[in-house]
């Protein structure tokens, strides 16, 4: 057979303006009924994870607030420590001067003491009991 003698085939009777706008209503409808569904789902799915998250971080905030409570009577602790820590270093400088005033109140009282040895002729001992001439 060759294309000319084919049969020719009878097309198509064409749709009525009405039968075209109720094709495309209902088109129009099943995209829109398929589109509102995915959306809708997706937004409520979304909502759902929005609450689920807001659950999750309030739980968090809680406890945070509680380790920062925490953290804080940690710290006042600690600060206890350094305050009690510094005063013994306080108390230990202040016991280094009088210690230090003190010694120097021991030279002067050597020194007015050898002063007055020699005013008497008492130069036989040194300060440590020894001899001045080196024996004991």
């Amino acid at each position: 057979m060759s294309a000319s003698t084919l049969p020719i085939q009878p097309s198509p009777p064409s749709p009525t303006p009405q039968q075209t706008a109720e094709a495309r209503a209902a088109f129009t409808a099943s995209l829109l009924s398929t589109g509102t569904s995915t959306v809708q789902s997706d937004l409520q799915n979304r909502a759902a994870d929005l609450h689920a998250n807001s659950a999750a971080i309030d739980k968090q905030e809680q406890a945070l607030l509680k380790e920062t409570k925490n953290l804080g009577k940690e710290s006042d602790k600690w600060q206890k420590v350094v305050d009690e820590g510094a005063r013994g270093v306080k108390e230990t400088g202040d016991v280094q001067n009088w210690a230090e005033l003190l010694e120097r109140d021991l030279c002067v009282l050597e020194d007015t003491m050898a002063m007055v040895d020699e005013e008497h002729g008492n130069v036989d001992k040194s300060v440590d009991g020894n001899l001045a001439n080196g024996r004991p």
